[in-house]
């Protein structure tokens, strides 16, 4: 679980939603903090978008993410691999 952001508990519960039925991507709603933007794939592993991506994910997982959430691999294109 990606709870790198200070101050967060070490077990923080989330609440898990995709933003299209179709998509591969959960996001959570991490309640108590703002600001915070954790996904899954499988909700069991987490990631934090501003700490993990690209560098935590695997090629499957990043491909996956790329597809379905367009924005945040734009936003990131500096950060590939």
């Amino acid at each position: 679980m990606s709870d790198r952001v200070r101050g967060m508990k070490e077990k923080t519960e989330y609440e898990f939603y995709r933003k299209d039925k179709k998509s591969k991507v959960w996001w959570a709603y991490v309640k108590g903090y703002k600001g915070i933007h954790i996904f899954s794939f499988d909700k069991m592993k987490t990631y934090n978008l501003f700490h993990d991506y690209p560098y935590k994910l695997s090629p499957v997982e990043k491909a996956i993410f790329d597809e379905y959430e367009p924005f945040w691999a734009k936003f990131f294109k500096k950060r590939q691999l």
